[in-house]
Formats: C-alpha cells, sequence, structure tokens
C-alpha cells in the first residue's frame, strides 16, 4: 500500500449534505429523542419522561424496541459524521440505557433519570456546531494534510 493510499485509508470519508437535507436529519433526530424521552410532563413535578420509559415497562421486548429506535439516531449520526470518538460515546450510552434498562423496576427509574437519546442528541449536535454544519453563513470546506 503507498503512502498515499495509507493516507486516504486512515482519513474518515464524510458524506456530503445539501442545508437542507441536513437540517431534516437533524430535526428528525431532534424530534425523535425528545419523543423518546421527555415528551410527556409527569404532572406536579418538573419530570418529564417519554415512549422509552413507557414501553420499557414491557419486559424485554420494550427495551429491544427502545434500542432500535436509539440505534437509528446513532445511524443517522454516523450519516452526518460524526467522529469514531463521539461515535463510541453514542453507542456507550445506548448500551448502557439498554442493559440497565432491562432491569425489572430499577431499570424504569433508570430509564427516565438517564435519558440517553437526548445525550446522543447533544454529542450530536455538538458535532454539527463544531463543523459548522448548523451555521446559517457561508462555511469553509477543505481537508488539510499534515507536511511530513
Amino acid at each position: 500500500m503507498s503512502s498515499a493510499q495509507a493516507s486516504r485509508a486512515g482519513r474518515q470519508e464524510f458524506q456530503h449534505y445539501n442545508h437542507a437535507d441536513l437540517q431534516a436529519a437533524a430535526a428528525r433526530v431532534e424530534m425523535l429523542a425528545k419523543v423518546m424521552d421527555s415528551a410527556i410532563p409527569v404532572p406536579g413535578t418538573n419530570v418529564r419522561i417519554g415512549l422509552d420509559s413507557i414501553i420499557g415497562l414491557v419486559p424485554i421486548v420494550g427495551d429491544l424496541v427502545s434500542q432500535a429506535v436509539s440505534s437509528y439516531i446513532i445511524w443517522e449520526a454516523k450519516r452526518l459524521g460524526v467522529s469514531n470518538w463521539t461515535m463510541a460515546r453514542m453507542i456507550g450510552n445506548s448500551a448502557l440505557d439498554t442493559v440497565i434498562g432491562a432491569i425489572p423496576v430499577l431499570g424504569d427509574a433508570f430509564d427516565v433519570a438517564f435519558k440517553a437519546n437526548l445525550k446522543n442528541l447533544t454529542l450530536l449536535r455538538q458535532h454539527l456546531e463544531k463543523t459548522g454544519a448548523l451555521a446559517n453563513g457561508p462555511v469553509i470546506d477543505g481537508q488539510s494534510r499534515r507536511a511530513d
């Protein structure tokens, strides 16, 4: 393998989206994360729950359905070009939510408190802001190469 091929192999290739497609993908992820983790206010408290907490009450199947939805959020983030480190953090959040969420009673309380999908949404937003993808003005896009 030549050094140019090694350089290309080590560099992560990102899909390029036009601004409208990127905005639509980010809006889908935001809506889904909020529905799953904070859509329903608990009367008389400042606590909000989502469908994750409700469907998690169904043993095993509910947790698997919640994991499938969380996996979609992670897949969409990967399509939007998050780094491998951010991807690992998102997968960790989701796995922790699924594993502990599967424990009867304790897992249901954990689902209410942990809100893995909102944590993953925050990670995605940080990535999009860092890369300038959500900026309204012009973004300078290019590649850099280290001089050896």
